[in-house]
């Protein structure tokens, strides 16, 4: 009898906490601010390949996008297990909110003005190589979670 009690004061306690709300705005907030991340696996013994056409693509390219004011920043990880796991390799890039992820026309303009059509038909020319290299294995947009 005491144990089937004990059980129900348990089985109510926690029940009683999934009722408990935890509720944005209140309890919690998300910035405005938006990371945008991709995870890569990177086939073994072509990492330094890939990075090189990573720097004078995506790392360039970004690097115009932040000196116009386009995005925030931007950053490169890889994994010093590259074995291990799904994915071994992340891009991040930094907005300041939702709006800044769509590009507008103006911005493009502005933008190939600064990068120029010669580097767009050389970009185009390194990423034809990279399905040999890589798999893109996931694509996020990212909220930080602020407690209140």
């Amino acid at each position: 009898m005491k144990f089937r009690i004990l059980t129900c004061i348990v089985a109510l306690l926690i029940s009683a906490t999934s009722f408990a709300e935890f509720r944005q705005f209140e309890e919690y907030d998300i910035k405005d601010e938006v990371v945008h991340m991709t995870t890569i696996k990177v086939d073994a013994g072509k990492g330094e390949d890939y990075l090189e056409g990573l720097a004078q693509t995506w790392v360039a390219s970004n690097q115009v996008a932040k000196d116009l004011g386009q995005i925030e920043d931007f950053d490169v990880y890889v994994s010093r297990l590259p074995a291990s796991g799904e994915f071994n390799v992340v891009l991040v890039t930094t907005m300041k909110s939702m709006g800044d992820f769509e590009t507008t026309e103006k911005q493009f303009r502005e933008f190939m003005k600064k990068w120029g059509e010669e580097r767009r038909e050389q970009n185009r020319e390194i990423a034809r190589k990279y399905p040999e290299l890589r798999t893109i294995i996931g694509e996020y947009l990212l909220g930080e979670v602020v407690f209140n």
